[in-house]
């Protein structure tokens, strides 16, 4: 997520927009790189410092509504199915909640995991401008995000004994208050469980429990929480409607009580199953997680629509400028426009894909891109690899003219060539916000678009090894530049480390990159970078509601999943059809501002196989420490000397910004270069890596 200096006057100009309408690298180096149930003020104040938080216990609900005579109903037959609701009792103190949840979905035959979301609209978010989310895009999806992480609202309650994100092993045990169970395998995946501590009201806190490992496609989880304590430590009660299930006593508010005793019955039994106490419970819920079809197979089908078409020549392009001795490492800088397959309505920001009868994308005719290209002198003396340079938060292709770029490519002998990541680039912030701002619906033109920007970067890489690579024009002093078109290969920083993991795991033409201080899911990022400042201000003013504002960041994540890393990296090594297996390095630089390495670990255990390069600065839960060299995909993280990193979802602010720090470092620079060379990793550092 790279800062860039201009985003912030833009971003003044379409707030106001947004608010009024709904009711990095530089080239110059400058920049680091339903309804609710009522809606409390918020304030701009956040806990400081890595202290477990609390809050209050205002707000509880100590009501029992449930059956006082003692009677106790037959427990039925399992039965695993669910009704459609608007409005979940089980969690009185926020209509949607828990969420996400399989009743609200429907069953759906012609989908690969049998459930279609069916969001209630009015259950949804009501933007201060009165817009309801359009619920159609929703009802694409034939499940949940795997980047979500499980909602409900407990008033009063604290984090106390439960597993943060440095006592993950807490979570795979019986013994845990919050537990995520895999239906099919049986397995508890790993988690860690928080309290929404972004704003400073204590009665609007969300708890939230995040896997730290991806979910399985298709899967069916269950999310269970017990022995939730308030501030004086005593437990907190169930809901009358789930106590009615969980205890089997009469319950008559709501009909969909009596309508899941049977699916409760599984349920329960499953939970038992791995140790976990029905009496204990105080909320328990399930949900399906998308196909991996449904998240992948527009992608696919327009990578392998487009690159069919192009052949291995590459696609049409024109060089629009070839500039001369740019500078004491660069030989030539070019400028050009490549013509490729469209598959949006329209090629500019707000673009949405055109989709055929069996829902894939269908060809708009052809759109024109530009790119830069820098040739390094070196590349004049011997033959040069292409690699392709992703940008970061919302920049544009001029990135790749940073200094240590050039000095990197000049030393090593790689052309470097970017594209801007459309979908992610300065023209697509007009959409984004505009979607926060209240027309959320409308945020699903991010994916879309974006999707047609990782596509535009295969078919860049398609044509560096094609006819741009024997090009007339590419000559410095009557010599022509010398490409290696037997390889490729890919390197990004911030957002194109983050996106860059959804491109290794589709690239046909490049099977080995590096991803410079990357993270995933978003929905678990935003909150916690610097970079979000100004987005939240977007989102707070067009939902007041802190627990909107969770839903809002949940119901984008489930429409990002398409073209964002968490549908993608855990295909990185384990491939999607008619794609080579990728190995990938991950540079992280520890108390990042701007990307939490909470992301870049859950990145990396999703990818699977990916080895914490010793000696270790600190270990990974779930990270295999590997000294010395290693084949294959790895993680080196920096230290920079800061502060520990907050626990809970605030930016870190402490310190100096370490986010641009790891792609200046020579022995970074030097591991890239073998990596890319030979696919073995080394840290070239002096014991664990640090800037000296």
């Amino acid at each position: 997520m790279i800062r860039k200096s201009p985003l912030a006057a833009t971003f003044a100009a379409l707030t106001l927009t947004a608010l009024t309408g709904a009711c990095g690298d530089s080239a110059s180096e400058s920049a680091s790189d339903g309804t609710s149930t009522g809606s409390a003020a918020t304030t701009d104040e956040t806990p400081t410092g890595s202290t477990a938080p609390t809050t209050s216990t205002s707000g509880t609900d100590t009501s029992d509504t449930t059956d006082t005579t003692g009677n106790v109903l037959p427990e039925p037959d399992p039965v695993v199915d669910w009704p459609t609701l608007e409005c979940d009792p089980l969690d009185p103190h926020y209509c949607l909640f828990p969420f996400p949840s399989n009743v609200y979905t429907e069953a759906d035959d012609s989908t690969p995991t049998g459930r279609r979301v069916a969001l209630p609209q009015q259950s949804l978010p009501k933007s201060t401008g009165g817009i309801w989310p359009e619920t159609d895009v929703f009802a694409e999806l034939d499940g949940f995000s795997g980047g979500l992480p499980g909602m409900v609202h407990m008033p009063g309650a604290t984090i106390t004994g439960l597993p943060d994100p440095w006592s993950i092993e807490i979570s795979v045990t019986p013994d845990s208050p919050t537990i995520i169970l895999d239906v099919d395998t049986g397995e508890l995946v790993p988690h860690f469980t928080e309290l929404d501590m972004s704003h400073g009201d204590d009665a609007r806190r969300t708890l939230l429990i995040r896997p730290v490992t991806r979910p399985r496609d298709g899967a069916r989880l269950i999310y269970a929480v017990r022995n939730v304590v308030d501030a004086g430590g005593q437990p907190l009660p169930a809901s009358p409607a789930f106590a009615a299930l969980r205890d089997l006593t009469p319950f008559a508010d709501d009909p969909s009580v009596d309508a899941r005793r049977p699916l409760y019955a599984d349920i329960f039994a499953r939970l038992e199953a791995v140790g976990v106490v029905r009496d204990e419970l105080q909320v328990a819920w399930d949900y399906t997680v998308s196909s991996t079809e449904n998240t992948t197979e527009r992608l696919l089908h327009i990578r392998d629509d487009a690159l069919a078409q192009v052949g291995a020549a590459g696609p049409a392009y024109e060089i629009t400028s070839v500039v001369e001795n740019c500078d004491d490492l660069i030989a030539l800088c070019v400028e050009g426009e490549m013509t490729v397959p469209l598959y949006l309505d329209k090629p500019e920001s707000g673009g949405r894909m055109i989709l055929d009868d069996a829902g894939l994308p269908t060809q708009n005719g052809t759109a024109t891109y530009p790119f830069t290209v820098l040739i390094p002198y070196s590349a004049f003396t011997a033959p040069s690899a292409p690699v392709a340079y992703g940008h970061g938060l919302l920049g544009s292709r001029d990135q790749v003219k940073a200094s240590h770029f050039r000095q990197f490519a000049e030393d090593y002998n790689y052309i470097l060539f970017a594209v801007d990541w459309v979908g992610m680039a300065e023209d697509d912030l007009v959409t984004i916000v505009g979607a926060l701002g209240g027309n959320l619906h409308q945020f699903a033109a991010v994916p879309d678009r974006g999707q047609q920007g990782i596509l535009n970067f295969m078919l860049a890489t398609r044509m560096m090894l094609g006819d741009f690579a024997t090009d007339p024009a590419l000559t410095f002093q009557g010599e022509p530049a010398m490409f290696d078109t037997e390889s490729a290969y890919y390197f990004g920083n911030s957002q194109g480390g983050i996106f860059g993991a959804t491109l290794m795991a589709v690239q046909v033409d490049v099977t080995r990159g590096m991803l410079g201080v990357p993270g995933q899911p978003y929905n678990l990022l935003l909150n916690r970078s610097v970079d979000f400042d100004n987005f939240f201000a977007v989102v707070k003013g067009a939902y007041p509601d802190p627990i909107d504002i969770q839903v809002v960041l949940g119901l984008v994540q489930m429409l990002w999943e398409r073209s964002e890393p968490s549908g993608y990296s855990h295909h990185i090594r384990q491939p999607l059809p008619n794609t080579p297996a990728h190995d990938v390095l991950l540079n992280v630089a520890i108390a990042d501002h701007q990307v939490t390495t909470l992301g870049a670990h859950l990145m990396a255990r999703a990818i699977g196989d990916v080895a914490n390069m010793g000696p270790v600065n600190r270990s990974i839960w779930g990270l295999e420490e590997v000294e010395g060299s290693h084949a294959g995909s790895a993680m080196v993280e920096f230290d920079f000397g800061l502060p520990p990193e907050p626990v809970f979802n605030v930016p870190m602010r402490e310190g100096e910004d370490p986010h641009g720090g790891p792609r200046k470092l020579a022995a970074a620079n030097a591991s890239m270069d073998k990596f890319f060379r030979e696919g073995i990793v080394e840290t070239f550092c002096d014991g664990a890596c640090d800037p000296d």
